[in-house]
């Protein structure tokens, strides 16, 4: 392994025309990470690869893979069987990586693409039948186009999982063990991650082959270029102290994340309410949205951008001066991430957390984590109103990883008690949640993390805690969410989608129309496929 500081480029043994694209994006010293796995990935060997988020990572493998692939031209190139793979947990990062390889390769002659769900595939399909030599992908389209044989992963010579952390906690291990069915058992194996926690270490022993080992910062730290700050409020004022902050600090470009989508929308449309040019991202946003969004942000058109934990990994803003977490995250891990949007490259940066009463848990576990106290700052000029907004409550999910089918963007849902779950208090509480999400003509449920992705079916959900004993002692506004709630749509009328409309007029004859109608609850999925 390299241990002695590279001061420029020219060092890393890159070809010309790679030193001559990195010039003209105006770089000439590389990053710790840059410097050590640049000449690890070099050297044809297995890397498993870590350093707190801004670091450079993408330029740590998109440059000595570039090299790699020019320096072997193949013979004979066949259309829709690219050479390296890359892939990554969201559609953001997905296509800021791919971004990145036409940047730093556009001097050679190498053609690259990127896939990922949320968008027509006609046009994927037309790209991927040509001839590819990096593919930029998510794992669930990736497996649909597989599995309808649009491409070809024999000839994978570079495989890179990128965030596999993010990928890990998303629930996508399934779909990555399949992608690696697929592919050639001799390749090189790149595994890069901002976090390293005993699941990624699983995954690396099963997948790397006596690997060179690279981190430049102690695992989950903060920057210490980040000026991190509290400010103690209750969950009602939030709002208001958002866009106090906001107006009398003159924050002309600042990133907020929230834990729901719901709750970025809400506080998107307050602040343009109070004229603070704002928008939200996250996944049921269409992707057309979220790119106009972010390309807004980034040139300094919209002030505000709004977010859930989607936005928290690979998104690259050159000189992000503030981030805001309008919610701490349940995973204290994410906290860094979020943080980390600040800070990159050798900027300073500031993030500010809001934290009410009921978060000091998880506050303590974020300090626990970075092993530093974070000050609480008092807010001053800022009285809150006498009439706070009502909010729902937060999750009491025990911190650590999320289970799976959880992920960013997707409200995680008050704790079953035991004697609930087990029960059966509501038999039929899981088949009418799926027909209230809109389960229709085999549509997936649009609540899902990996939905809001990849548009992938959901795992499942549980019944509400029933009231009682178990809301006892909780919040009016928590045993209100308690309570059973209406579905979110009105669920299809039996006779809305008759296969034969004669046999619909007679419903008496032969067999009853109502023993069909829930014969089989799961039926509404057999059209429907994967989502989109």
């Amino acid at each position: 392994m390299t241990t002695e500081t590279i001061l420029n480029f020219n060092e890393l043994g890159l070809s010309e025309p790679i030193l001559r694209a990195i010039n003209d994006a105006g770089y000439t010293t590389p990053t710790p990470i840059q410097s050590k796995a640049i000449p690890q990935v070099l050297s044809g060997g297995d890397l498993l690869a870590g350093a707190q988020t801004g670091t450079g990572k993408t330029a740590g493998f998109t440059l000595p893979i570039l090299h790699l692939l020019s320096q072997k031209p193949l013979s004979e190139v066949v259309k829709g069987r690219p050479r390296c793979l890359m892939l990554t947990p969201t559609r953001e990062l997905a296509a800021q990586i791919e971004e990145s390889v036409k940047v730093y390769g556009k001097f050679l002659p190498l053609t690259s693409t990127v896939i990922f769900g949320g968008v027509n595939a006609n046009p994927q399909i037309a790209r991927l039948k040509k001839p590819l030599d990096i593919l930029v992908a998510t794992p669930g389209r990736l497996l649909d186009h597989a599995n309808q044989k649009n491409v070809d992963l024999s000839g994978i010579e570079i495989l890179v999982l990128d965030e596999a952390d993010r990928m890990l906690d998303m629930g996508f291990i399934r779909d990555i063990k399949k992608i690696l069915a697929m592919l050639p058992k001799q390749r090189q194996n790149l595994l890069f991650s901002a976090t390293f926690s005993d699941e990624i270490k699983a995954l690396a022993d099963g997948l790397l082959h006596n690997p060179g080992f690279v981190e430049v910062a102690r695992r989950n730290t903060a920057s210490e270029l980040v000026e991190q700050t509290v400010h103690m409020v209750a969950q009602g004022h939030k709002r208001e102290l958002m866009s106090h902050l906001i107006q009398q600090n003159d924050w002309q470009q600042v990133l907020i994340f929230t834990r729901t989508k719901h709750g970025a929308n809400r506080l998107a449309e307050k602040l343009v309410k109070d004229g603070i040019q704002s928008a939200a991202i996250h996944g049921n946003k269409s992707q057309s949205a979220r790119t106009k969004a972010l390309a807004q942000f980034k040139d300094g058109t919209m002030r505000v951008l709004v977010a859930t934990d989607i936005a928290a990994r690979g998104l690259d803003i050159d000189q992000l001066p503030q981030v805001v977490n309008f919610e701490l995250p349940n995973v204290p891990e994410d906290y860094v991430h979020r943080i980390g949007r600040t800070g990159r490259a050798g900027s300073s940066g500031a993030a500010v957390s809001l934290v009410d009463r009921e978060e000091l848990k998880l506050l303590k576990d974020i300090e626990k984590l970075i092993k530093r106290e974070i000050p609480k700052v008092q807010v001053e000029g800022f009285t809150p109103s006498d009439k706070p907004e009502p909010e729902a409550p937060r999750s009491t999910q025990p911190h650590g990883r999320p289970p799976r089918g959880h992920g960013q963007g997707q409200q995680r849902k008050a704790h079953v008690p035991a004697s609930t779950e087990g029960n059966g208090a509501n038999p039929n509480a899981g088949r009418n949640q799926n027909r209230g999400n809109g389960q229709r003509n085999g549509q997936a449920p649009r609540n899902d993390a990996r939905a809001n992705t990849e548009g992938r079916p959901a795992q499942g959900n549980k019944a509400r805690p029933a009231q009682g004993e178990n809301t006892r002692n909780m919040s009016e506004a928590a045993r209100h969410q308690a309570m059973p709630q209406p579905a979110l749509f009105v669920p299809p009328s039996p006779n809305r989608h008759q296969p034969n409309r004669q046999n619909a007029a007679r419903p008496n004859e032969g067999r009853g129309n109502a023993g069909r109608t829930n014969a089989n609850p799961n039926s509404a999925h057999r059209s429907g496929g994967r989502g989109r």
